[in-house]
């Protein structure tokens, strides 16, 4: 059981690094041109549709992969067995952090395509957001209710 433990957070940290890989990715491609930019620069109704889009995004995906995570543990995965309850825990996990990723992506290519840096300020939020997700041994551990079972 333990080896099964460390193979889940061993996956569930890679997937988390693999948010801010992507983000990073994301920028490098727009700064080396890859990627275009300034695409609705000279578009002022496209550049409102599209901060008002990235806002939306954030504001509503922030607040619901951080909850939906919490009321998933609660009412669902704790009620479990161990096996499935990790099966469990690893797919919320997933969801959480592609919740998290959708606004981050489109806000950065919100930026790039507008210059406008109310996408970058969407970005960082959802950045600081997931500073929450950050999987550990004592945050799974505390979050399955396994402390006095280990």
């Amino acid at each position: 059981m333990e080896k099964e433990m460390t193979r889940l957070l061993n996956y569930l940290k890679v997937e988390y690094f693999l948010l801010w890989i992507l983000c990073a990715a994301t920028v490098l491609l727009y700064e080396m041109d890859i990627l275009p930019q300034g695409i609705f620069v000279d578009d002022p109704r496209a550049d409102y549709i599209l901060q008002v889009v990235g806002i939306l995004l954030t504001v509503g995906l922030i607040p619901v992969s951080l909850r939906l995570f919490s009321l998933s543990l609660t009412k669902y995965i704790k009620q479990l067995n161990l096996m499935d309850a990790l099966k469990s825990y690893r797919r919320w996990n997933e969801v959480r952090i592609a919740l998290l990723l959708v606004p981050a992506l489109i806000n950065l290519s919100i930026y790039y395509w507008s210059m406008n840096t109310t996408g970058l300020l969407c970005v960082g939020m959802v950045l600081i957001a997931s500073m929450f997700c950050i999987p550990g041994r004592e945050r799974m551990l505390n979050e399955l209710d396994l402390q006095d079972k280990q």
